[in-house]
């Protein structure tokens, strides 16, 4: 059973940086898309970066040139780095995967528990 287990939140003053991972356990026979989300009190979540297999990346508006996301593929891990951060990301962040667990399998969804980003001075 693939479980991800993520890691690198914690509170951060404004301008400041935060690396968060999430590294997918278990049998996975092949990742499509590895995502980030976060969910701020009171908001719906909503979809912050995104890798393909292929390598193509996307962003929200609101935090394109302040956060990359990465991935090693032979660890299954997804990375986001985030600089330049603001108040107004304050969130749990959750990390996402669609991937197959064998080759004939359907793709499924895989979330991780959530990790808290608090920025404030």
């Amino acid at each position: 059973q693939v479980q991800l287990v993520e890691s690198g939140g914690g509170l951060v003053q404004p301008g400041g940086s935060l690396r968060l991972s999430c590294a997918a356990t278990g049998s996975i026979f092949t990742i499509i898309i590895m995502d980030w989300y976060r969910q701020a009190p009171g908001k719906q979540r909503e979809l912050v970066a995104r890798i393909t297999s292929g390598a193509s990346t996307n962003y929200a508006d609101s935090v394109k040139g302040r956060f990359t996301i990465s991935r090693d593929i032979a660890k299954d891990t997804v990375y986001l780095q985030m600089d330049s951060l603001k108040p107004e990301d304050t969130a749990v962040y959750y990390c996402r995967v669609l991937g197959r667990e064998t080759y004939s399998s359907r793709p499924s969804d895989y979330w991780g528990q959530g990790t808290q980003v608090t920025v404030s001075s």
